[in-house]
């Protein structure tokens, strides 16, 4: 499965939200056309099929149903990267409740992935500006002090720095922790979580840090690091959105593929009408089709 030219799997998400006609823009689309062959990942009524176009994708039922297709398409698309026959997954928006109310019990997308390969993962943005990796994803911020443990920074700086050299083609990665309290702290007068526990791990494994989150997402956009680890979910997308909204992509780290996906939601409230942007989309196709490129044997 080597040439210029990957396959790539491409599931159509949530049939209630803008994701199928993101897709058909893709198919129309002669430049993405140029740089890979897309693979149409969805259902056909319940069933998961694979099909060339989008003709048959009819939505019907409630979230339940949605939640169902959609959580099919992803595992049917990863069953076709685990054989071979596509080299990279995109996935378009899928909607968290509906996905449990369908029968999946992964928070997310990357959670689901991880599930359905047996491999950690983490989950990363990026766009041409910056870089940042989740040490903690999908959880209440009341959790995240129990979950930010020595383990998941540690995985996180791990598999950043391995994606960095893997599929970025960065063979010194210069990755920076972005502190979990005010200031980092401030000598612990705002938390000893940064000292205690960050500071530690980034010394062990290489990384820079932990800096302030005010500063660090800045220094990463000017140059001095090619990624940054945020230690909660907002922090993170914040910055990320802040920096490159419509242009980032969620990049899967510790997959045997590639699977990207664009920076935002189902936006269910206008789908069908037309007016959907698929900018973010697009730049998760090309990604995942240049990374599919850097990963061949």
């Amino acid at each position: 499965m080597t040439g210029r030219r990957p396959r790539l799997a491409v599931t159509l998400g949530d049939p209630r939200g803008i994701g199928p006609e993101l897709v058909q823009a893709m198919v129309d689309d002669d430049e993405i056309g140029d740089v890979c062959d897309l693979l149409v990942v969805g259902p056909r009524g319940t069933e998961v099929d694979v099909q060339e176009t989008i003709g048959t994708w009819m939505p019907g039922g409630g979230a339940a149903l949605a939640g169902k297709l959609a959580g099919d398409a992803v595992v049917r698309a990863v069953e076709l990267a685990q054989a071979g026959a596509v080299r990279g997954i995109v996935t378009a928006p899928l909607d968290k409740h509906a996905l449990l109310l369908g029968g999946y019990d992964a928070p997310g997308h990357t959670e689901l992935l991880a599930d359905l390969t047996s491999r950690k993962t983490a989950m990363m943005l990026a766009s041409d500006a910056l870089r940042v990796v989740l040490a903690t994803t999908h959880l209440p911020l009341r959790d995240v002090p129990a979950a930010l443990t020595a383990a998941a920074l540690r995985d996180a700086i791990v598999l950043t720095r391995e994606g960095l050299r893997h599929w970025f083609h960065i063979a010194e990665p210069r990755i920076a922790l972005c502190a979990m309290n005010p200031h980092a702290g401030d000598g612990g007068r705002f938390g000893n979580e940064d000292a205690d526990l960050l500071a530690p791990i980034a010394r062990e494994f290489g990384a820079l840090g932990p800096f302030p989150a005010d500063t660090v997402f800045v220094r990463a956009i000017r140059g001095e690091f090619d990624a940054v680890i945020a230690p909660y979910h907002d922090v993170g997308m914040t910055a990320i959105k802040v920096a490159s909204f419509g242009s980032g992509v969620n990049v899967t780290l510790g997959l045997p593929f590639p699977r990207t996906s664009p920076d935002h939601g189902t936006a269910i409230d206008i789908a069908g009408q037309g007016i959907a942007d698929a900018s973010s989309f697009r730049q998760a196709v090309l990604l995942c089709a240049r990374l599919a490129n850097h990963s061949a044997p």
